[in-house]
């Protein structure tokens, strides 16, 4: 199995909690947090894209809006 080249997001900048993203050859996208990095989220690029697209839309609601 080839080593997974984890990035680091831009958006985490310094600190402690940083956010990392690494692709993979079969078309997966594998992300993890700093803090508990042996716990790994599986999706696919077009999911990954649906949710960036509705976040940056607010199309999802957040705690105070319930």
């Amino acid at each position: 199995m080839p080593a997974t080249h984890w990035q680091k997001s831009t958006y985490s900048g310094d600190s402690s909690n940083c956010v990392y993203v690494a692709a993979t050859s079969t078309g997966q996208v594998h992300l993890r947090e700093s803090d508990t990095p042996d716990t790994t989220l599986i999706t696919t690029r077009a999911r990954l894209g649906e949710l960036i697209r509705a976040l940056k839309s607010s199309a999802l609601e957040t705690p105070a809006q319930r």
